[in-house]
């Protein structure tokens, strides 16, 4: 297989700073001043056997230089960066295959919509297949690639396709395992130890086998499963798990790699209350997804019993009272004792509502990304327009490529460091 390794990058700018904690999108953006830690995995990509094209995405225009500089110290590495500028590209084109406004969901802002954007550039590119990755990683293991193509696109002895995979993240003490505390204020969310019950099991059991969880800085996907299912716009965190729920709504499913791993190092998180914040409005609106989604008749139901020990727990009706009583219990204790407070109202009000009001969108949206990528696969027009983008930026020129614009062979890519799929 000929898999792109697609670094989603998630930047703030300067003058964001100072913005409330409840509007911004990331839990940890890297503020562009910073060198944030892109170049540290990179570094760690060089030793990996048989990596090819490496897609990086920009989510802030401010940042397109920086990231430029940091990719330019590997020069050996086949790169190619995509920001608002290719995205714009990508957007023109499908407005002129009648699909209209798709930036919000095929974008360079949100978890979601960047995971897409970066499925649709290795569609345009005619990758069979992708690994998503974040920079705050570090890749140890120098077969991290075959490791991720083991089973891809096979079936296994009952003749079911393996066309999703998650391996698993490793912290800085080397342990698979969730260091959540069974704290008596957890009493009602016992997120960390469902995850470990779940996990040790999986690691004691055959090398793949049919997943309840996803990393989804390792992620592994085959072209038959982006193809027909993409990640959701409207959830605010936690996409990749959802995205494991889409697939099985879908008929398919995520399977687990228990020997392939990598290390994760995140920045430390300083305003949990903040991002419990954030978890409400993402587990409220999965449930009411997921009994939105029994309504289609065109759908699998999925049932929070077939997700246990994790994450079903937290996809059960009282979701919202466990919620409420967790943040008034951590507000007690916890820093950030305001934030749990405003998160104990939001359980009721605000998360309700914004799930009541988005979650049957994402089913009108799937229906439009299969025509998406059927009419993006291999498209000449955007493959030489990214191409072009591709050359304007590695001469330091400003990216003005419109899509009917072609003059350059698809196959043409001058100096630049590329290592594309031959068009069929």
């Amino acid at each position: 297989m000929n898999p792109a390794v697609i670094i989603p990058t998630f930047h703030q700018a300067v003058a964001d700073g100072d913005k409330p904690l409840a509007d911004s999108i990331y839990d940890h953006p890297t503020p562009i001043d910073s060198p944030g830690t892109l170049g540290r995995c990179l570094e760690s990509l060089q030793h990996v056997r048989g990596l090819g094209q490496v897609i990086i995405t920009v989510s802030h225009n401010e940042a397109v230089e920086k990231v430029k500089a940091i990719v330019d110290q590997f020069p050996q590495m086949h790169t190619l960066v995509i920001s608002e500028s290719e995205a714009s590209i990508i957007q023109q084109r499908l407005e002129q295959l009648g699909f209209g406004d798709t930036s919000e969901k095929i974008g360079v802002s949100g978890y979601s919509a960047v995971r897409n954007l970066g499925l649709v550039v290795s569609n345009i590119l005619g990758f069979d297949a992708v690994v998503f990755l974040d920079d705050d990683e570090v890749v140890e293991d120098p077969d991290f690639l075959a490791k991720a193509m083991y089973g891809l696109g096979k079936l296994t002895k009952r003749e079911i396709p393996i066309l999703a995979k998650s391996g698993y993240y490793l912290n800085a003490k080397g342990t698979y395992l969730s260091m959540s505390q069974n704290k008596w204020y957890n009493r009602f969310w016992q997120q960390g130890a469902a995850f470990n019950n779940w996990i040790q099991k999986a690691m004691a059991g055959p090398r793949l086998s049919r997943s309840n969880h996803v990393c989804g800085g390792c992620l592994a996907l085959h072209k038959q499963a982006y193809m027909r299912v993409c990640f959701d716009p409207w959830i605010p965190r936690g996409e990749d798990l959802d995205y494991l729920i889409d697939l099985r709504m879908y008929g398919s499913d995520v399977w687990f790699d228990n020997q392939w791993y990598l290390l994760h190092l995140p920045p430390q998180e300083r305003h949990e209350g903040h991002r419990f914040r954030k978890d409400i409005f993402r587990w409220v609106y999965e449930y009411y997804k997921i009994e939105f989604s029994q309504s289609q008749i065109d759908l699998l139901q999925i049932k929070p019993s077939s997700l246990e020990p994790y994450p079903g727990p937290f996809l059960k009706r009282g979701l919202e009272k466990r919620i409420k009583r967790t943040a008034l219990l951590r507000s007690l204790v916890r820093p950030d004792k305001a934030a749990y407070r405003k998160a104990a109202a939001l359980a009721t009000t605000q998360a309700v509502l914004y799930a009541q009001e988005n979650c049957n969108k994402y089913f009108d949206f799937q229906r439009v990304w299969v025509q998406i990528m059927a009419q993006t696969e291999n498209d000449a027009v955007l493959r030489q327009a990214l191409i072009q983008a591709a050359i304007a930026r590695e001469a330091g020129d400003e990216i003005e490529v419109s899509t009917p614009q072609l003059g350059l062979d698809a196959g043409t890519t001058g100096e630049i460091h590329l290592n594309l799929p031959d068009e069929e």
